[in-house]
């Protein structure tokens, strides 16, 4: 993604809002679609359409690259040098006693985990049909890349199983409802690596802009840490998505390599103009961020749990002179029955969440609510129960966590790879390194034998 200060406030000024043409270019049903272990004809048919739908979106955005394709290796170490010059900016303000600058609690931070999976689930995913160039050493950065994309078949590093992991350490994949310009991103780069082929230009520049590293990634992995979540799949971008050399370095020698070698190096720059501004479409991560409100939130929690719980409840305990039954029918009204439940001191505002009667139904074992609301749901309530209490207790950091348990956050877990067979079987590995494949076990296993066999006999 782009990555300065004034880049991101341009980007989240700018009006992502988008508007489907038909029904199978709705983001949410085109990005479920293309998960698919194999996208049938009429879902790649789609995607090609919502590719083009989305190019000529981007094309109307303004676009910082320079004209010329061996500028940017300058470009990309100015824009890496503004980037850690505004990090440090930010550090010195923490230290100096500045409040978190994105997730003003856990459950700000968890619902942003969530609201982007959409686009994290789908990581890599723009670089897949780069694999059928294997021969073609103008994409050996690119295959490399989206090999790494899929940890060279190690689950402990593939990036889609990082992130599965992360959320199922906190409640499990994604139940919010999200809203089509959440998928926005996510369809995109599936579309992608279904039609790479048809847009090589666009591949290579859309690779380009979404490896630079961005301020907002630094500070993300910052902030979940210091909330006791495991900063992991963000500290691995940050390492491995460097300018020195590392994907950010890879993204521009490869274009400025196949500009070189294109029939028509300008028009060729011109597609990877167009590609790169791919990534300013859709949600960006200030406007997720931004997006959470902690008091809205905890209604739409409600509203969500009132749709399943009404009936469920006996009619010997009234609240504002309604039943809870009579409340939950009317799940608008969740705003104002917490109000009642706050007036009858079921909950207590500004103070420990256990003092509440209502926390305890939910939270206690034995509760008669106990399992109702996921480990999200609960952190959102009890924030907002806790909200004003002065004396609550720091959290410590994800690593001072483990430290404490004498873990390390998740590492790398594989043991030598065998190359197994001949170039001639390259080809046949590419079908289980799909993007709706490759983190399952027969995708890994084809991640290996492809990630050996091709560093052997096409790199090394």
């Amino acid at each position: 993604m782009r990555s300065t200060v004034e880049e991101m406030q341009a980007a989240e000024s700018a009006a992502r809002a988008y508007r489907p043409q038909a029904d199978e270019l709705v983001p949410s049903l085109l990005h479920g679609k293309l998960l698919a272990p194999a996208p049938d004809a009429d879902a790649l048919a789609s995607a090609r359409l919502y590719l083009e739908q989305q190019l000529r979106a981007a094309e109307a955005l303004p676009c910082d690259l320079p004209e010329d394709a061996h500028a940017l290796a300058g470009w990309m170490e100015r824009r890496a040098a503004d980037v850690g010059q505004a990090y440090a900016a930010y550090l010195q303000q923490r230290q100096a006693g500045a409040p978190r600058r994105f997730f003003s609690g856990k459950a700000h931070a968890l619902n942003f985990l969530r609201r982007v999976a959409p686009t994290k689930l789908v990581d890599g995913a723009w670089l897949y049909s780069a694999l059928e160039r294997w021969r073609d050493p103008l994409f050996r950065p690119l295959i490399l890349t989206y090999l790494e994309e899929l940890g060279d078949g190690d689950p402990a590093m593939n990036h889609v199983s990082l992130y599965r992991s992360l959320l199922a350490a906190h409640g499990g994949e994604p139940a919010l409802p999200l809203s089509e310009p959440h998928y926005v991103q996510g369809a995109l780069q599936l579309a992608l690596a279904y039609h790479g082929g048809q847009y090589e230009a666009e591949m290579f520049g859309f690779n380009l802009g979404y490896e630079q590293l961005p301020l907002h990634l630094l500070i993300t992995a910052y902030e979940l840490n210091e909330l006791g979540i495991d900063p992991y799949y963000f500290t691995l971008h940050i390492t491995i998505d460097n300018a020195a050399s590392g994907h950010a370095r890879k993204a521009a020698d490869a274009v400025a390599q196949a500009a070189t070698q294109a029939a028509d190096p300008q028009q060729f720059m011109q597609g990877v103009r167009r590609g790169y501004l791919l990534n300013d479409l859709g949600l960006s991560t200030m406007d997720v961020i931004n997006s959470f409100d902690l008091e809205q939130e905890v209604v739409s929690v409600m509203q969500d749990k009132a749709q399943f719980g009404r009936m469920m409840h006996s009619d010997y305990c009234r609240i504002g002179g309604k039943t809870v039954n009579q409340w939950l029918e009317q799940p608008d009204g969740m705003a104002r029955f917490l109000e009642e439940l706050t007036k009858a001191r079921w909950i207590i505002r500004a103070a420990p969440a256990e003092e509440s009667r209502f926390w305890r139904l939910i939270d206690a074992p034995g509760g008669q609510m106990f399992g109702v609301f996921d480990d999200y749901e609960k952190q959102t309530i009890r924030e907002w129960i806790e909200k004003g209490w002065s004396d609550a207790k720091r959290q410590p950091s994800y690593r001072a966590l483990a430290r404490g348990r004498q873990l390390e956050p998740m590492a790398p877990q594989g043991g030598p790879r065998a190359v197994i067979g001949s170039t001639q079987q390259l080809d046949a590995l590419v079908e289980q390194m799909s993007p709706g494949r490759h983190h399952f076990v027969p995708g890994l296993e084809a991640s290996r034998r492809f990630s050996a066999l091709y560093r052997t006999a096409c790199v090394a």
